[in-house]
């Protein structure tokens, strides 16, 4: 095998045509040189330089190694001005994934300042439920995702880092024509008698409500069992029920709905953001958790 730096040391040689001159340009001795010109030669097993009193002159064999020294710089410089590339942020793909909820509320933010601060790398958002992002983060289809949640069921896994961005409370959904509509906050038990719209397929928003119906003392009876949050609102806005939401899932509330803080205790979700252990961020993810701490932070303040 040829030693790389021995082949780019010796293409300097040739292209200076001297030892000596290589050695005064490279800051080393023209013994330094020689003796890794020498080494070279014996790794091709034939000589590449004819030495002489006013220089060197290249063999058939030093010509053609030379040329493909002259190749294996150009490849260098390309490779390092590309790495450069990527560490600046001007190019590169950036995968990430994410949640409906957030993908309408935290996300959008993110994504705005950060294709702003750097228009050169390419973002893909992929959004799944819970066990998609974990399938997709496993196969390295995405390079960190959104996720969440509950405390009874902490992400609690050697193999990843988890950073917590922010809590997430619920509210409380009546219809404007609730007796309760329009207090500053109510408490779950406030609603015991109430029929309850929750989300259907075990979603863990359901576990939620019954985990909290029950520390307060009742169980819900549920009326409509909705698959997202609009369905869910539509239904409460009907009169059919209340219902029981992540407040990122309020971004935008549908008319003829009353949304009531919760007081606690209440199922607060974390929302988090997620990598494996053995995948180090790219300075494009990690620019982009920063947007993402940012939005997060800007969510809860405003």
């Amino acid at each position: 095998m040829l030693d790389v730096r021995r082949i780019l040391l010796f293409t300097e040689v040739a292209r200076r045509g001297s030892v000596t001159a290589t050695a005064r340009a490279l800051s080393y001795t023209p013994s330094a040189v020689s003796q890794q010109v020498s080494r070279l030669e014996a790794e091709a097993g034939q000589p590449l330089l004819e030495r002489h009193a006013r220089g060197v002159t290249l063999t058939d064999a030093g010509r053609a190694l030379a040329e493909r020294g002259e190749r294996i710089e150009r490849e260098l410089t390309a490779a390092e001005n590309e790495l450069a590339d990527f560490a600046g942020l001007r190019a590169g793909i950036l995968r990430i994934g994410t949640f409906p909820t957030v993908g309408a509320s935290l996300l959008p933010r993110a994504v705005i300042a950060f294709r702003k601060a750097h228009p050169d790398v390419r973002l893909t958002v992929r959004s799944a439920r819970i066990a998609g992002l974990w399938a997709m983060l496993e196969n390295r289809e995405i390079e960190m995702s959104l996720m969440w949640d509950y405390d009874w069921n902490r992400i609690d896994r050697e193999d990843i880092v988890v950073t917590s961005l922010v809590d997430d409370p619920p509210a409380l959904l009546v219809s404007k024509d609730h007796p309760l509509a329009g207090r500053p906050s109510a408490a779950l038990a406030d609603f015991a008698n109430d029929p309850w719209i929750t989300r259907a397929e075990n979603h863990p928003v359901a576990e939620a409500l019954a985990r909290s119906c029950h520390t307060a003392g009742f169980e819900p009876q549920i009326a409509y069992e909705a698959h997202d949050y609009q369905e869910a609102q539509a239904m409460v806005a009907a009169g059919i029920g209340v219902a029981l939401a992540p407040t990122l899932a309020l971004e935008g509330t549908r008319g003829g709905v009353s949304v009531l803080p919760l007081q606690p205790p209440a199922p607060v979700r974390r929302i988090l953001l997620v990598r494996m252990a053995d995948h180090a961020l790219t300075p494009a993810a990690g620019a982009f958790a920063g947007f993402l701490r940012d939005s997060a932070t800007t969510g809860t303040s405003s």
